[in-house]
């Protein structure tokens, strides 16, 4: 099946006692056993069913398979949040004195968690100077578990090579983890140009409404573990704490998956709600749909602003003066996302002005959601980095960070039109001319 019928269909048929076509709410906590030895071969994992949602529940194993079958992936697991996702994905392959080599484009919350939570954990991380897969291999070591990318970097809105990173990466025996949450599997399937690992922030894009939290690990199964067991022996020899499972042995090529969901997500808990799976199943129906407005839609917006006087810059890849336009031809057929970045001619202060002058475009720090969103990294997202930080990921103070929506684009546009308004209004900075004057924007009006 193609992506747009596997978001419909991916994962489920109907329920075999009722017929429901609608997925089904599974509200409960654990699932009665037919014996002692049923409850014993659960625990086991010798055969196949539910014990405890903890650790899996049927609706949100309809939304694991869906998700797994949306990137090309073995195995997926749904997780509380997007940031547990992240977590747990490198969780899973680290233990202390090892590190892992990550881009310096991410988004605030993972900067946070690789630059002090993982380090006080006894994880190092390394950021490269770029996103380049030669700034990545120079800090690879013996010590390396992984190297960590965002397919499309929050807010920088860089694309990055997948392919040439996961070379590297194989070059020296780790996986290449790629976060897929701005992109969705719609735009780009990192799997097919290498990527070992891929997470998703489901809150976003997968789910676009703004309602739901929730992440997503899949495995690709295509890592070969027990070549590398010197580096990654938590998954070719026994488990003491699983009764000396060996999950290469047992799960094969979802190896990943089933240690990840064994002993990140038994033993620390950010677990997915039922009913946060239904919902993200309703969103995920649509993404092809919304994904395709988002990009017509995000494209006008960013020309509109690479047009206008009152914008001093603007950060999209989608344009042909961006350094990453060939790779959104390579990964993406032109296509640019709907997130993108600018600068109000004014800086700092008449960026605030903008801000706080529009009307339509939400103020909050959300992205990928139906509304249109806006946000100031600098403040926000980004807040609790040093200003060099700031700056390699991507973040000026000026920084506005644009989630184009899908409402009409002229109602977007006439926002952002009279809120730069407001931002230069007593500026030296004169205003545009009229949108309906723009040639660009002469059919819009």
């Amino acid at each position: 099946m193609r992506t747009e019928t596997i978001a419909i269909h991916g994962g489920y048929e109907v329920d075999p006692t009722t017929k429901a076509v609608a997925v089904p709410i599974y509200q409960t906590v654990s699932y009665a056993f037919d014996s002692a030895d049923h409850g014993a071969a659960l625990f086991n994992l010798e055969v196949e069913g539910f014990r405890y949602s903890r650790i899996s529940n049927p609706t949100v194993a309809v939304l694991e398979r869906r998700v797994a079958a949306l990137e090309g992936g073995a195995e997926a697991l749904c997780v509380s949040s997007g940031q547990a996702a992240v977590h747990y994905a490198v969780l899973n392959l680290t233990e202390m004195g090892s590190n892992i080599v990550s881009v310096p484009m991410l988004y605030g919350t993972t900067h946070t968690l690789f630059a002090h939570v993982f380090p006080n954990q006894g994880v190092g991380v390394r950021f490269a100077e770029s996103d380049q897969a030669a700034d990545i291999e120079k800090l690879i070591d013996e010590k390396t578990r992984g190297i960590f990318c965002e397919s499309i970097g929050n807010p920088a809105g860089n694309i990055c090579d997948v392919e040439a990173l996961a070379r590297v990466a194989h070059k020296h025996g780790i996986p290449l983890i790629v976060d897929n949450t701005v992109a969705t599997p719609i735009l780009l399937r990192p799997i097919e140009y290498g990527a070992d690992i891929v997470v998703h922030s489901l809150t976003k894009f997968m789910g676009g409404h703004g309602s739901t939290m929730g992440g997503a690990i899949i495995d690709s199964g295509k890592f070969p573990w027990k070549e590398h067991a010197r580096r990654f022996p938590m998954f070719s020899q026994p488990d003491p704490s699983y009764h000396g499972l060996v999950y290469t042995d047992h799960f094969k090529k979802a190896a990943y998956i089933g240690r990840c969901r064994s002993v990140c997500l038994r033993s620390t808990g950010s677990v997915l709600s039922p009913l946060s799976a239904f919902l993200l199943l309703q969103g995920i129906e649509t993404l092809a749909l919304r994904v395709e407005r988002h990009v017509e839609n995000g494209r006008a917006v960013a020309e509109f602003l690479r047009r206008d006087r009152r914008v001093d810059w603007v950060n999209y890849a989608g344009l042909p003066e961006s350094p990453y336009y060939p790779l959104a031809q390579k990964y993406f057929g032109g296509r640019g996302c709907s997130l993108m970045t600018f600068g109000v001619k004014g800086g700092f202060q008449a960026g605030t002005k903008f801000y706080d002058a529009l009307r339509l475009i939400k103020r909050l720090v959300n992205i990928g959601d139906a509304k249109s969103l806006a946000c100031h990294p600098a403040s926000t997202t980004h807040r609790q980095m040093s200003s060099e930080e700031q700056r390699k990921a991507g973040v000026g103070p000026e920084t506005i960070r644009l989630s184009v929506g899908i409402e009409h684009v002229t109602d977007i546009i006439r926002d952002l039109d009279q809120a730069l308004d407001a931002a230069v209004a007593g500026s030296e900075t004169e205003p545009s001319s009229t949108l309906a004057d723009q040639e660009c924007f002469a059919g819009l009006s």
